[in-house]
C-alpha cells in the first residue's frame, strides 16, 4: 500500500520567499510529446527554473513513435512534416540535417502525402480488376475539384444547405455521384466503377482526418484547416530524431517517465486527503500549502504547482475530463471538447522476402464494386478489413526492403487493434490476392502495426472539427483556466497545449510544437519582470 505524500520543493533560490515576492514559478507540464517538449524547452530557455514535465509512459515523443528493425525505421505515428515555409518542425529538421538524405522522390504532390511521387498508383478492384489509368484519372480530377468545393464554405462563407447535413462525406458523396450519373460519355460498366471509387476516396480521406467517416467531419469548418506552403519530407532516420532534438535541452532531471497524472486539483480546491497528509508532513513549507494547483499522481504523490500545461491528447480529456480536474471544468469547455472529433489512424506495416508489385506501383488502392451505392463506411465487426482503403509501397527499397504501409480508420482500426498479429497479417494476405487476382502472393515475413485507439494513454491518433463543432471551439479549449474574466484566483493555474488546440493547425506535428510555444510564451509574458 503506497502512501500519499506532498512534494516539499526546496530551492535555494533567494527570490523563494512567496510568488509576489518574486519566488520562481513552479510550472508542471503533463505530457512530454511534441507539444510538451516544447513548452518545456521555450520555458527553461527564457529563464524559468522550476519546471517539471510528467509522462505517463515509459518513453518520449507522445504521438511520435519510431520504430527501428533491421537498418530501417518505420513511424507509427507521425510520418511526414506537412509543408515547409515557416514550418517549426521543418526547420528543426533542416538546421540538423536530417533531411539531408531526402530526395525529390520523397516529397508529396498533391493533397495525398505518398512517400514517393515516382510511379502510379494502382487501383483494384474486389473481381481481381485493375481500374484503367484514364478512368482513374478522370476520376480524380472530378473528386478534386468537388474537394475544393468543400474548402469554400468556410473560406468564403457560403451557406451550407440542409441536404449536406453540414457533413463532408455527405456532400462530397453526393455532388460526386450526380456528376458521374449525368455523364453522357461513360458507359454504364464505367459509371459503376466511378461510383465505387467515391468510397475508396473517402476512405483514404477518413484516414487522412483520423475520422471514422468523412460524413462525421464538418463542411462549414472544414477549410479552416490551413496548409502550410512547400513540399512535404519524411525523416529517413526517424522522426524521432525531432523529439529528441526537443529534449537535449532539457535536463534528464526534469522529465519524469512512468509517471500518470490521476487529478489535477486547481482553483485552490485543495482535496481533505491533501490537507490531512499536509496536516501530517511536518516538512511540507507553508508556501506549499497555499499553492494554487497539486497535481496528483497515479503514484499518491501530490505535486504543487502555480502552473499546469496540459497536453494530453483530446482522446483522453474525452474519457476522463471528470476525472481529471478538481473542480470539474466549465461547462463552455467540456462542450468543446465534447463537440470536437478525434478517432483512429492507424498503420499496418507488412514485409516480404520479394516484392508482388511492379516496380512502377506506389500504392495498391482497394475499390470494393459492392459499395457503388452505398452510403456507410461502418461494416459489420467480421467485416472489419473493409475499411482498409490502401496499401503504400515505402521507397526507397534499399531503405526499407519490400514494405506495404496499409491504412486503417475509425471503429474499424479499433477491431483491428483487438486482433493477433496472425489474424491480420492473414487477412491483409488474403485481401492482397483478391484484389490482385494473384492467388500466390506469400504471408509477410514480418508485421508491425500501431494501436492508437486501445491505447489509454491516447485514444485516438489526432483530432478533427466534428459536425457541430467550429474553430471557435478549438479556442474554447485552449483558454487558460481559471478564465480572467470571471475570477479574481490567481491566472492561467491551468494551462491547454497539444495538436488539438490549434485552430488552423490542428492534427499536424508543427501545430503540437506551436501549441507548446504558445502557452510558454503566456508564461513568459507574465513574468517578463522576474526573468529579465
Amino acid at each position: 500500500m503506497q502512501s500519499c505524500e506532498i512534494s516539499a520543493d526546496s530551492t535555494d533560490d533567494p527570490l523563494s520567499s512567496g510568488l509576489r515576492s518574486k519566488r520562481q514559478p513552479r510550472i508542471v507540464v503533463i505530457g512530454a510529446g511534441l507539444a510538451g517538449l516544447s513548452a518545456a524547452k521555450a520555458l527553461l530557455e527564457s529563464g524559468f527554473t522550476d519546471v517539471t514535465v510528467l509522462e505517463a509512459t515509459d518513453r518520449i515523443g507522445g504521438r511520435v513513435q519510431s520504430v527501428q528493425l533491421g537498418h530501417a525505421t518505420f513511424e507509427l505515428g507521425a510520418t511526414w512534416i506537412h509543408g515547409s515555409h515557416g514550418n517549426p518542425v521543418y526547420h528543426l529538421a533542416e538546421d540538423n540535417g536530417l533531411l539531408e538524405e531526402t530526395t525529390d522522390s520523397e516529397r508529396s504532390v498533391g493533397r495525398i502525402s505518398l512517400y514517393s511521387k515516382n510511379g502510379v498508383a494502382y487501383h483494384l478492384t474486389n473481381s481481381g480488376q485493375r481500374i484503367p489509368k484514364d478512368v482513374v484519372e478522370e476520376f480524380s480530377d472530378l473528386y478534386n475539384e468537388v474537394y475544393n468545393l468543400t474548402q469554400e464554405f468556410f473560406q468564403r462563407g457560403k451557406p451550407v444547405n440542409a441536404e449536406s447535413q453540414n457533413s463532408v462525406g455527405v456532400f462530397t458523396r453526393d455532388v460526386v455521384r450526380k456528376r458521374v450519373k449525368a455523364d453522357p460519355d461513360d458507359t454504364e460498366a464505367v459509371k459503376r466503377l466511378k461510383l465505387a471509387m467515391i468510397q475508396q476516396y473517402l476512405k483514404v480521406e477518413s484516414c487522412e482526418s483520423s475520422s471514422h467517416s468523412m460524413d462525421e467531419v464538418s463542411l462549414s469548418e472544414f477549410g479552416e484547416w490551413t496548409e502550410i506552403p512547400g513540399a512535404h519530407h519524411v525523416i529517413p532516420c526517424g522522426f524521432i530524431k525531432i523529439v529528441e532534438i526537443l529534449a537535449r535541452s532539457i535536463p534528464k532531471s526534469v522529465i519524469q517517465l512512468r509517471k500518470p497524472v490521476k487529478c489535477i486539483h486547481w482553483n485552490q480546491s485543495v482535496s481533505k486527503e491533501i490537507e490531512r497528509v499536509a496536516d501530517h508532513n511536518s516538512d511540507l513549507p507553508e508556501e506549499n500549502k497555499g499553492s494554487s494547483v497539486f497535481v496528483e499522481c497515479e503514484d499518491c504523490e501530490f505535486i504543487p504547482a502555480d502552473h499546469v500545461i496540459v497536453t494530453v491528447s483530446l482522446g483522453v480529456l474525452k474519457k476522463r475530463h471528470e476525472s481529471l480536474f478538481h473542480p470539474r471544468l466549465p461547462e463552455e469547455k467540456v462542450m468543446a471538447i465534447e463537440k470536437l472529433g478525434i478517432n483512429t489512424t492507424d498503420k499496418i506495416f507488412l514485409e516480404f522476402e520479394e516484392p508482388f508489385w511492379s516496380s512502377e506501383c506506389n500504392s495498391i488502392q482497394f475499390v470494393w464494386e459492392d459499395e457503388a451505392e452505398s452510403e456507410s463506411l461502418t461494416y459489420p465487426e467480421e467485416l472489419w478489413y473493409k475499411k482498409i482503403c490502401s496499401f503504400d509501397v515505402l521507397y526507397p527499397p534499399e531503405r526499407y526492403g519490400h514494405v506495404l504501409s496499409g491504412w486503417i480508420c475509425g471503429e474499424e482500426a479499433l477491431i483491428m487493434e483487438k486482433c493477433d498479429d496472425e489474424t491480420v497479417a492473414e487477412t491483409c494476405t488474403e485481401m492482397l490476392r483478391k484484389f490482385t487476382g494473384n492467388p500466390n502472393i506469400p504471408k509477410p515475413r514480418r508485421i508491425l502495426r500501431s494501436s492508437w485507439g486501445s491505447n489509454p494513454h491516447f485514444r485516438g491518433s489526432y483530432s478533427y472539427t466534428q459536425v457541430g463543432s467550429s474553430g471557435a471551439d478549438v479556442e474554447k479549449l485552449a483558454k487558460p483556466l481559471p478564465y480572467a474574466e470571471s475570477s479574481k484566483a490567481p491566472p492561467m493555474q491551468v494551462m491547454f497545449s497539444g495538436e488539438a488546440t490549434h485552430r488552423k493547425y490542428y492534427s499536424t506535428t508543427h501545430g503540437a510544437v506551436l501549441s507548446g510555444q504558445r502557452e510558454a510564451a503566456r508564461l513568459i509574458e507574465m513574468y517578463q519582470d522576474l526573468l529579465q
